[in-house]
C-alpha cells in the first residue's frame, strides 16, 4: 500500500509544471553536472519524495500552495544533492581514507537500530526501496563521510557572547510577545465508530457531574480521555487563543481559574476543559529565552560557516546547471 501510494505521488511530482520547464529532457533529464558526476531530475524527485508525501497530505487540497511547496522542496533537494557531491568529491580528492572496518561497524549499527538485527526484514525493506545490500552499504559510507566532513569543516563549538544574545533580544522583541494564555487541561472522547454516540454524551455528562462534586480533572483525564496527553492528565500547558479551535478557545478563555466547562460537542468529539491558571499578554523576559536565543544564534553561525565552506568547494569545482 505504501509503495503504491509513493509511486503515485512520484508520478504526480514528475508530471508537475517543473517537468514542463525542461523540454526535450524527459522526466529523467539532467539537472546538474558536478565535476564528473550527473544529478538527474529523477534523482532529485526520489530524494525529496518523503517530504513530498508530507506536503501532499498537508496541501493536497490546495493545488497552488502545493505546487509552490513542491517547487521549493525540489530546489532545496537539488541544492542538498549538489552539496553531497561536492563534499564527497572533496573527500576523495583530498586523499582522505576511511577503513572498511569503520564502515562495517556503522553498517551493523544501522542494521541493529533500524531492523533490530533482522536480516530478513533488512532484505525486504531494501528491496521495497529499490536497494541492494551493496547500494545500502554505499549509502551508509557516503552518509558517514558527509557527517565526518561537516564536523571537520564546520565548528560545533561556537561561543555566543552575552552582548549578541542581549542585542538579539532587543532587536526581536516582537518574537517574544505572548497573548493572553490559559494553563489548560482537557478530556476528549470521540463517538466515531462507536455504536451509540448518545452513550458518549451521557458519559461526558457524568464526568462533568463528578467534576462538579470535586473530582480531580487530571485523574479523570488519565482514565477516560482519548487524547495522547490523557496519560499526562490532559495537560496542554500554556496555550493562546489561536492555538485552539474557536469553540474550545471561547469556552477556555471564559473560564475562571479552577473552573471547568460544560460538555462541548464538536462534530464526533466531546470535550471538557479545565483552566489551572491565567496569564495576561506579556513579553517573555531575557532569562526565560536566553537559551533559545543562544541556540538560534549558534545555528545561524553554523549555517554561515557551512555555506562559506560549500561556496569554497564550488569555486574549485565544475558545476553546470541544465
Amino acid at each position: 500500500m505504501i509503495r503504491t501510494a509513493s509511486a503515485g505521488l512520484l508520478g504526480l511530482v514528475l508530471l508537475g509544471p517543473a517537468a514542463a520547464q525542461s523540454p526535450g529532457q524527459g522526466v529523467n533529464g539532467i539537472a546538474v553536472v558536478v565535476n564528473d558526476e550527473v544529478i538527474t531530475r529523477d534523482d532529485v524527485v526520489r530524494f525529496v519524495l518523503p517530504s513530498m508525501e508530507l506536503l501532499y497530505r498537508q496541501y493536497g487540497d490546495q493545488p497552488e500552495v502545493f505546487e509552490q511547496k513542491r517547487a521549493q522542496a525540489e530546489q532545496d533537494g537539488l541544492n542538498q544533492l549538489i552539496e553531497r557531491k561536492l563534499i564527497l568529491h572533496e573527500f576523495e580528492t583530498a586523499g582522505y581514507t576511511l577503513p572498511e572496518s569503520v564502515i562495517e561497524e556503522e553498517l551493523q549499527s544501522r542494521i541493529r537500530d533500524r531492523f533490530h538485527g533482522d536480516r530478513v526484514t533488512l532484505t525486504q525493506t531494501l528491496k521495497s526501496e529499490g536497494l541492494t545490500l551493496d547500494s545500502f552499504r554505499k549509502q551508509v559510507r557516503e552518509e558517514f563521510i558527509l557527517r565526518v566532513m561537516r564536523t571537520k569543516h564546520v565548528s560545533q563549538n561556537i561561543l555566543i557572547s552575552p552582548y549578541k544574545i542581549e542585542k538579539y533580544y532587543a532587536d526581536h522583541l516582537d518574537e517574544f510577545k505572548l497573548g493572553d494564555q490559559v494553563k489548560l487541561r482537557s478530556i476528549m472522547i470521540s463517538s466515531r465508530g462507536k455504536p451509540n454516540p448518545a452513550l458518549i454524551r451521557q458519559l461526558m455528562e457524568e464526568l462533568k457531574q463528578s467534576l462538579d462534586e470535586g473530582a480531580s480533572f487530571a485523574e479523570l483525564a488519565k482514565i477516560y480521555s482519548e487524547e495522547t496527553i490523557g496519560k499526562q492528565g490532559g495537560d496542554r500547558g500554556w496555550v493562546e487563543r489561536d492555538g485552539l479551535r474557536q469553540e474550545l478557545a471561547d469556552a477556555a478563555f471564559a473560564l475562571p481559574v479552577g473552573g471547568h466547562s460544560d460538555v462541548i460537542a464538536l462534530g464526533e468529539t466531546y470535550w471538557l476543559l479545565y483552566v489551572e491558571a491565567v496569564r495576561k499578554n506579556h513579553v517573555r523576559t531575557l532569562p526565560e529565552v536566553r537559551d533559545e536565543i543562544e541556540a538560534t544564534l549558534k545555528a545561524q553561525e553554523q549555517n554561515r560557516l557551512h555555506q562559506q565552506w560549500i561556496d569554497r568547494l564550488k569555486e574549485k569545482s565544475f558545476v553546470r546547471y541544465f
